[in-house]
């Protein structure tokens, strides 16, 4: 049974692996607390039993957002199941997730990635090259971990780059021509060293980069230069959005950029960036001067 709607998360929903890996591990331990078996047991589940698995959740300490995207995943399979008449009506309907607490995106200061300090920290070999790009990349076009991971030679061209993003939408994002000079660049050191590959970013031995070394190397660099306490390839998206904003971006542009599917998404930021426009309020209006 579970087997059947992971292929049909693959099959007609096309989702990506990394969603049906969750979602399949959600289900999973949903049928592992409420021991169910069989198809039979699954009627029997109703909203109380689905309640009770929310409440044991949160009382082994997991965050309401986790709890909320586990209970997204047992929508997702119980609406499955209705469609394949398995069941008549979905447990789920009679069921709400706790709140969840909205953490403000930290990012870093524009002061703090354009500095001497980090231009330092990237050596000028292929591996200094090929960090210092995808650290670029990052920043400049806000970009998923895992879209960086899977970007193509062929994706990356005229000033632009073509990028798959959750649910397999493409977008494309332009590029500024200092990274383009970079790409270039690194393409130069690909052709020197022999490095013939289909994947843009990839170790020395040709293989693509992967997640771990990716975000390994983006939390060295970036922890060199920052007091955040944390630095990840995401942090870098979020400063992505914030400079973004602060520097006169608008919302539907920055939605389209990010790959958001609708723009309460992207609307966090504006929290981020409000302190900027306070700050751009007190000095350009003439009441806005404390000492006037």
């Amino acid at each position: 049974m579970l087997e059947k709607f992971i292929t049909y998360l693959k099959v007609e929903k096309r989702y990506s692996s990394h969603t049906i890996v969750a979602y399949s591990k959600d289900v999973q331990q949903f049928f592992e607390f409420a021991q169910l078996i069989s198809v039979n047991d699954v009627k029997e589940v109703h909203s109380k039993l689905v309640r009770a698995w929310m409440v044991d959740l949160i009382e082994n300490g997991v965050e309401n957002k986790s709890v909320n995207r586990k209970l997204s995943s047992l929508r997702s399979f119980f609406k499955w199941l209705k469609k394949e008449n398995h069941i008549e009506t979905s447990p789920m309907i009679k069921v709400n997730g706790p709140k969840n607490i909205k953490r403000l995106p930290s990012f870093a200061k524009e002061s703090e990635l354009i500095t001497e300090k980090l231009d330092l920290a990237f050596s000028n070999d292929f591996n200094g090259i090929r960090d210092r790009l995808m650290f670029e990349f990052f920043y400049q076009t806000g970009i998923r971990l895992s879209e960086l991971v899977q970007l193509k030679m062929t994706d990356v061209q005229n000033n632009q780059i073509k990028v798959l993003g959750k649910r397999n939408k493409e977008r494309i994002i332009p590029i500024s021509n200092f990274l383009y000079e970079q790409i270039n660049d690194y393409k130069a050191l690909l052709k020197n060293l022999t490095i013939n590959s289909t994947n843009f970013f990839v170790l020395n031995n040709g293989n693509k980069v992967y997640p771990k070394f990716v975000y390994r190397k983006i939390n060295y660099y970036l922890s060199g230069v920052t007091n955040l306490d944390k630095c990840s390839p995401h942090v870098l998206r979020h400063t992505f959005a914030t400079h973004m904003l602060n520097n006169g971006a608008g919302l539907e542009t920055l939605k389209d950029l990010l790959g958001h599917a609708n723009l309460s998404a992207t609307q966090i930021y504006t929290h981020n960036s409000f302190s900027k426009l306070t700050s751009i309020y007190s000095q350009a209006h003439p009441r806005g001067h404390k000492d006037d």
